[in-house]
């Protein structure tokens, strides 16, 4: 993969590397992706609790709605 960036976050990038708290520029770059897929996971959940409390009444919770519950939140299995 291959991007260009301004000389201004460049050189913002090599400041964090050069202060020890990443070894190299791909590293630091990864650790932004990781954050960003764990803020985007933290998202999800937010609003699938928002959807189940503006979602009705309750209901008892057996097997077979646990299973439907489990497949909208996580997606089919196969």
């Amino acid at each position: 993969m291959s991007f260009s960036l301004p000389e201004s976050l460049r050189e913002y990038i090599d400041d964090r590397v050069r202060t020890g708290q990443y070894g190299n520029t791909s590293e630091y770059l990864r650790d932004l992706v990781r954050r960003d897929q764990e803020d985007q996971a933290r998202k999800r959940l937010r609003d699938l609790i928002t959807d189940g409390l503006q979602s009705g009444d309750s209901r008892p919770l057996d097997r077979r709605y646990a299973a439907e519950l489990r497949e909208r939140a996580l997606g089919p299995t196969s």
